[in-house]
C-alpha cells in the first residue's frame, strides 16, 4: 500500500504543457528521496480545468497543484511528500482555505457539474485495465450478457431517453432497435464509433478516449450484443496520437482478459473492435461518409434512404454513435434508465459534455446536466469573461451551429431550445466571444472552414458555400451593398434545402444566426464602412494622437513596413498608405497615443 497517490494529467493539453517531463521529474525526485515504496505516481486523463494545466493532484490530502512546472517538482516532493507541508504557492487558488484545503467539488468550476461520461477522466490510469475494473468496469457487459436479453438492453436505452451526443440528437435506443429489427437475419452487422471530432475548438471525445478508453469499448460490446453484431470499428482522427495509443493498449488488454474476442464471459457471444484512422476530413463526421471511409473509399456522404440501420458499412446493418454517447451506456445499464432520465429536461435527458473555450477564464472540459443555463456555464463554471470585457455571443455546434446573443444567456441548454434560437447542440464545442469579436468576421471564419472542408459531391455545398464566403468577404472589405445581404440570405436557405448531407444543410447556420441577432454589424460594414469591433483590417485606420505621443520611437521600431516616422521627443506620424494594419504599434505604445478606428 502506498501512503500517497500522485495523479498527473496526461491529456493532450497538459502533455503539450510538459506533463510528461513532470512525471519523469517526479520519478527522479521520488527515487532520490527513497520514497518509491510510499508514493505512487499515476498518469491520468484530462481533469477538465485545462486553463490551469499542467495539473498534479496529491491524495489523500486532495491537494490540487495547478500550472506546475518541472522546476516545481523538487519542492513538491521535498516539502509535501517528504515533510508533509503543502506548497501553498502552487495550490489552485479556489481550493485554498485558512483551515484546510477545500475539495475540488467545492470550487465554482466543478460544483455545478455532474460527471457521467467524464467520471473516470482524471481519476484512473487509462492504460491500466485493472484500474477501470476497480471502478466497476465491465460489470455492465457482464450484467447484459448473463441476465438481459438484447431486447431488454435496447428497451433500457430507450427508456433512459439517451440521445446521440454527436450533434443530431437522434434517440440512441431507437437507432439500436432499428438496426436489430429491420434486417433481423443479416449475416453480418456492425457497431461503429465516431471519434473523428472535426469541429473547431472541440476536444470532448478526444478527452474521453485519452482518459477512459475502456468505457467506449465496453459500451460498443453491449451495443453489439443488442443489435446482433460481432464486429466494431472506432474511426478516430490520426491527429489524436495519445487517444490512438491508449485505445490500442485498451483493446489489447481487453482481448487478453477475454473481454473482447470470442466467447466473452463464456456466454458464446463474440465481439471484437478494430481501429480505423481518419485523415482529418470534416465531412467524415457525417455517418455515411465515415462508413465510406472505413471501407477504404473517398469519404463522401451517400443519399439516404437507405439508412445505415438497413444498409450501412459494407452494405450491412450498422449503428454509429459518437464517443460521448457510448460513454453513458454502461452507467445507464448499471444504474437503470430511471436514474439517467431523472436528470436533464423533458426531451433532453442526462448530461452533456462541452469543450469550453474562447474569451473565458476557465477554458476546459465541463459536463453539465441538460437544462443548465448558458449563464451558469459562462459566469460560474467558466469564471466569466477575462479583463472585465462584456459578453457578446456564444457559439455552439461548430460550423453547423449558431451564435447565441446576450438576450439568450438564461436559456436552458438542451437540443430543442438551442435549435429554437438558431443554433444547435452539435458535438459540444462552446466558444465564448466578447465585445472585441466581429460577428461578420466570425461568420466568415466558419464559412471559410466549410468551404475548405466540403467534399464537393453536391453543387449546393460545393459552390453555394463559396459564393456565401465571397459575399462575406465583400462585406468585411467594405465593398458590399445592402442587396448583398438579401443575396446572402437567399443562398443560405437554398443551401439548407438542397445539400446532400447534414453538414451542407447546416453550413449556413453561423451566417443566419449572426444576421438574425447582429444585423446592425452587417449594416455598419456596408453603410458606414466601419467594423464596430475593430477587427476587419480593410475598414481600419491607425493614427497617433500628438498630445499623447511622447516621441519615444517604440512604435516606429516595431513597425514591420516603416510606416511610422518622426523625431525623438516629438510626436510621430503614421503613413496610412504604407500601414498594413498589423496592430504592432498599438500593442507597443505604453501611453495610449495610437488609436484604431
Amino acid at each position: 500500500m502506498f501512503r500517497s497517490q500522485v495523479l498527473v494529467c496526461g491529456g493532450t493539453g497538459c502533455t503539450s504543457g510538459g506533463s510528461t517531463k513532470i512525471v519523469e521529474a517526479l520519478h527522479a525526485e521520488i527515487a532520490k528521496n527513497n520514497l518509491e515504496n510510499e508514493v505512487n505516481i499515476v498518469t491520468t486523463g484530462c481533469f477538465g480545468l485545462c486553463a490551469n494545466g499542467p495539473i498534479v493532484l496529491v491524495y489523500p490530502e486532495g491537494v490540487f497543484y495547478s500550472q506546475v512546472k518541472v522546476e516545481n517538482i523538487a519542492t513538491i516532493v521535498s516539502e509535501h511528500l517528504l515533510k508533509g507541508r503543502i506548497v501553498k504557492s502552487l495550490v489552485y487558488d479556489e481550493t485554498l482555505d485558512k483551515d484546510a484545503i477545500k475539495s475540488l467539488n467545492e470550487t465554482n468550476f466543478y460544483k455545478k457539474q455532474h460527471r457521467i461520461a467524464l467520471r473516470n477522466c482524471g481519476v484512473i490510469n487509462p492504460e491500466d485495465i485493472d484500474e477501470y475494473i476497480g471502478t466497476g468496469g465491465y460489470e455492465a457487459l457482464g450484467k447484459v450478457l448473463t441476465s438481459m436479453k438484447p431486447e431488454d438492453v435496447i428497451q433500457t436505452i430507450l427508456d433512459s431517453g439517451l440521445r446521440g451526443r454527436g450533434g443530431g440528437g437522434f434517440p440512441t435506443g431507437l437507432k439500436w432497435k432499428l438496426a436489430r429489427n429491420i434486417v433481423p437475419n443479416a449475416p453480418q452487422k456492425y457497431v461503429c464509433c465516431n471519434a473523428d471530432e472535426g469541429d473547431p475548438g472541440a476536444f470532448m471525445d478526444r478527452s474521453v478516449l485519452e482518459g477512459d478508453p475502456h468505457a467506449v469499448l465496453e459500451a460498443m460490446a453491449i451495443a453489439g450484443y443488442a443489435i446482433g453484431a460481432t464486429q466494431g470499428y472506432i474511426y478516430v482522427r490520426a491527429e489524436y496520437p495519445i487517444a490512438i495509443k491508449r485505445l490500442e493498449i485498451a483493446i489489447k488488454q481487453a482481448r487478453e482478459y477475454g473481454l473482447l474476442g470470442e466467447n466473452i464471459f463464456e456466454t458464446g457471444f463474440n465481439f471484437d473492435i478494430g481501429l480505423r484512422l481518419g485523415a482529418g476530413a470534416f465531412v467524415c463526421g457525417e455517418e455515411t461518409a465515415l462508413m465510406t471511409s472505413i471501407e477504404g473509399n473517398r469519404g463522401e456522404p451517400r443519399p439516404r434512404p437507405p439508412f445505415p440501420a438497413e444498409k450501412g458499412l459494407f452494405d450491412s446493418p450498422t449503428i454509429l454513435n459518437n464517443v460521448e454517447t457510448y460513454a453513458n451506456v454502461c452507467q445507464i445499464i448499471l444504474n437503470g434508465a430511471e436514474w439517467f432520465s431523472a436528470m436533464g429536461t423533458e426531451k433532453s435527458k442526462g448530461t452533456k459534455v462541452f469543450a469550453l473555450g474562447g474569451k473565458i477564464n476557465n477554458t476546459g472540459l465541463v459536463e453539465i446536466p441538460m437544462g443548465t443555463t448558458l449563464r451558469t456555464v459562462i459566469e460560474e463554471i467558466g469564471g466569466g469573461i477575462p479583463d472585465g470585457k462584456k459578453f457578446k455571443a456564444a457559439q455552439t455546434g461548430g460550423p453547423s451551429g449558431g451564435c447565441i446573443p446576450p438576450e439568450h444567456l438564461d436559456i436552458e441548454i438542451d437540443y430543442d431550445n438551442l435549435v429554437a434560437i438558431g443554433s444547435m447542440m452539435g458535438s459540444g464545442g462552446l466558444i465564448v466571444m466578447d465585445e472585441d469579436n466581429c460577428m461578420v468576421d466570425i461568420a466568415k471564419f466558419f464559412l471559410e472552414f466549410t468551404v475548405d472542408e466540403s467534399c464537393g459531391k453536391c453543387t449546393p455545398c460545393r459552390i453555394g458555400t463559396r459564393r456565401m464566403y465571397e459575399i462575406l468577404e465583400k462585406i468585411t472589405k467594405g465593398q458590399a451593398s445592402m442587396e448583398d445581404i438579401d443575396k446572402l440570405e437567399k443562398l443560405c436557405y437554398h443551401i439548407k434545402e438542397n445539400s446532400l448531407c447534414g453538414l451542407g444543410q447546416t453550413a449556413p447556420n453561423p451566417v443566419l444566426s449572426t444576421l438574425r441577432y447582429f444585423k446592425d454589424e452587417y449594416v455598419a460594414h456596408i453603410k458606414d464602412k466601419k467594423c464596430p469591433a475593430g477587427v476587419c483590417k480593410d475598414l481600419l485606420s491607425f493614427s497617433i494622437i500628438p498630445e499623447k505621443c511622447k516621441g519615444c520611437s517604440a512604435c516606429a521600431r516595431v513597425c514591420p513596413v516603416g510606416a511610422i516616422t518622426g523625431e525623438l521627443k516629438k510626436p510621430y506620424t503614421i503613413d496610412t498608405d504604407k500601414c498594413i494594419k498589423c496592430g504592432a504599434c498599438v500593442s507597443t505604445c505604453k501611453f495610449g497615443a495610437i488609436i484604431k478606428k
